[in-house]
C-alpha cells in the first residue's frame, strides 16, 4: 500500500534502523522510543493491525514472534526480560494501520504502562 508508512519503510523509501529483516519480517528501531529498546517487528505483508489477522495469518504471527526473540537476543534482553505489544485501533495509540509487534526492554517496566 503507497500510502501505508510501514509499507513504505519496509520497501526502502523512508529511511529507518534496521535491525533484523527476513523474506517475511522487518524489524526496525522505533523512532519515539518507549524504553532503551524499541524495535518494531512488521511483517512484509500489509496486514491493518491484530484485529485483522486470521488463520491464514498463523505463519506472519509465528514469523513475527521469531524475529522478536531474534530482536531480544541481539539486543541482548533474553536474560533480563523484554515486553511485546500488539496496539489495535486508535484508543491504543496505534498511529500507523499495519501489523507491528513492539519489543521494549532495556529497563524494568511497571504495570500497567505508563
Amino acid at each position: 500500500m503507497s500510502d501505508c508508512l510501514f509499507c513504505r519503510i519496509v520497501a526502502g523509501d523512508v529511511p529507518s534502523s534496521e535491525v533484523l529483516s527476513s523474506a517475511t519480517t522487518y524489524a526496525f528501531r522505533d523512532v519515539n522510543p518507549g524504553a532503551p529498546t524499541h524495535v518494531l517487528v512488521v511483517p512484509r505483508e500489509h496486514i491493518v493491525d491484530a484485529a485483522a489477522i486470521t488463520s491464514d495469518h498463523r505463519n506472519v504471527l509465528t514469523e513475527m514472534f521469531q524475529a522478536a526473540q531474534q530482536v531480544a537476543a541481539l539486543e541482548h534482553l533474553s536474560e533480563r526480560g523484554y515486553r511485546l505489544v500488539f496496539n489495535v485501533g486508535p484508543e491504543s495509540g496505534n498511529s500507523v494501520p499495519h501489523l507491528h509487534l513492539h519489543v521494549l526492554g532495556g529497563r524494568p517496566m511497571s504495570w500497567p504502562p505508563g
